[in-house]
């Protein structure tokens, strides 16, 4: 009889701490050249933020509020409380009675370990209507991919495809909400992530015409129905600004340097960035009436570089840019750093790995049912039997 493996034959092999530490020397001077001229660049880019007002002369066109308050490319907000408790008394005199909204989602992919090509999306909602009594809703809504949608798809293009249905589903539960809201002064509504879909021109132009669309369709339906929608990007690694500075100052083009990299030590918490007309190549050819529509700006909501907010820009022409962006405040020092919709959004949505074992025998058990052929690899078998 043959002894069976060990099970230390399946431990991976660890990592040599020795041979990283000697390539790091071996490399050193290529990163102090790195480290030095990225300084001196930065160096630069903070200083021409003396002369942050003469945007509104090298490029007029992406200016939309006045900088005479931001000489140095900075709003300060002057929020200064002595403990947390003031600072809830400063949320609820904002926030109470305002309605805020958030969505995220979750997904199973397909697997090669199961014989057909099938994936589960999920999204998950949260509303806080800041009432006293604690008035909330929080939901899912479900959607399954079959072998017809991932038809001819394999891979990272089946994965995209269920990105794309997870990117439509949030996008739309978000239009849903703003249309039910029409008129509604007291609500925010938050979308995770960015209104500008700079990541999908890496995709073909079919994919991209769908996000663009939906991002498009989310804009219309914010300035129609007057409701705010703010996107919030809480590590944020554009250049939006940068490029700006670059251009009407004629400094060194730094692909290292992000906006937000450059303002974070001139913030406290709760300073901004003023509005800026957001000009990327998509959205002048993507998004029609709406490709000029869209703004953004950095808040400083933590003890990190500051988040990335992006809005349409009737809230500023509406006159109601303080009034959204306290409620934003707000939300943040609920969530400790982060905005309480968009936590407990994804607390809702994720789906956890129990959910996966849980869907793999729901749809086990219903193709025996329905009389199809669904086999699961030995692999899949093996994880299933050491897990339960």
């Amino acid at each position: 009889m043959v002894a069976p493996y060990p099970d230390l034959a399946l431990d991976p092999m660890p990592t040599r701490p020795h041979q990283i530490l000697e390539l790091l020397q071996e490399k050193q001077q290529e990163f102090k050249r790195f480290d030095q001229a990225t300084l001196q660049g930065l160096q630069r880019y903070r200083q021409s933020l003396s002369q942050f007002s003469q945007l509104a002369h090298h490029c007029p066109e992406a200016v939309v509020e006045s900088l005479a308050a931001a000489p140095q490319g900075i709003i300060p907000s002057h929020l200064v409380w002595k403990n947390r408790e003031e600072s809830l008394n400063w949320v609820r005199q904002r926030l109470e009675g305002v309605a805020t909204f958030a969505v995220d989602g979750s997904q199973i992919y397909p697997s090669k370990d199961i014989s057909i090509p099938v994936a589960l999306v999920q999204v998950g909602w949260f509303e806080n209507r800041h009432e006293p009594g604690g008035n909330y809703e929080k939901d899912v809504r479900l959607d399954l991919l079959t072998p017809e949608d991932l038809r001819d798809l394999s891979g990272g293009l089946a994965d995209r495809k269920v990105n794309l249905r997870r990117f439509q589903m949030e996008v739309q539960r978000l239009v849903d909400y703003v249309e039910e809201h029409g008129g509604d002064r007291r609500c925010l509504v938050f979308l995770d992530g960015s209104l500008v879909a700079t990541f999908a021109e890496a995709f073909d132009p079919e994919t991209q015409q769908v996000y663009t669309r939906a991002l498009v369709t989310l804009l219309q339906a914010s300035e129609t129905h007057q409701v705010p929608v703010v996107a919030y990007v809480d590590t944020s690694y554009a250049r939006d600004l940068t490029q700006l500075l670059h251009h009407s100052f004629s400094l060194p083009d730094l692909p290292t340097l992000h906006d937000a990299q450059l303002l974070s030590p001139q913030m406290q918490w709760g300073d901004r960035s003023p509005l800026l007309r957001c000009q990327r190549d998509i959205l002048s050819q993507h998004y029609g009436s709406q490709g000029d529509r869209v703004g953004f700006l950095y808040l400083k909501v933590h003890d990190g570089a500051p988040a990335r907010l992006e809005l349409p820009l009737w809230i500023a022409e509406a006159g109601r840019l303080e009034e959204v962006l306290d409620w934003v405040r707000g939300e943040v020092i609920i969530g400790s750093g982060y905005p309480y919709a968009i936590e407990t959004a994804d607390q809702v949505a994720v789906l956890q790995a129990s959910d996966r074992q849980l869907f793999y025998r729901i749809l086990q058990d219903w193709a025996e049912q329905a009389d199809l052929r669904l086999r699961l690899s030995r692999k899949m078998v093996s994880k299933a039997r050491r897990r339960s």
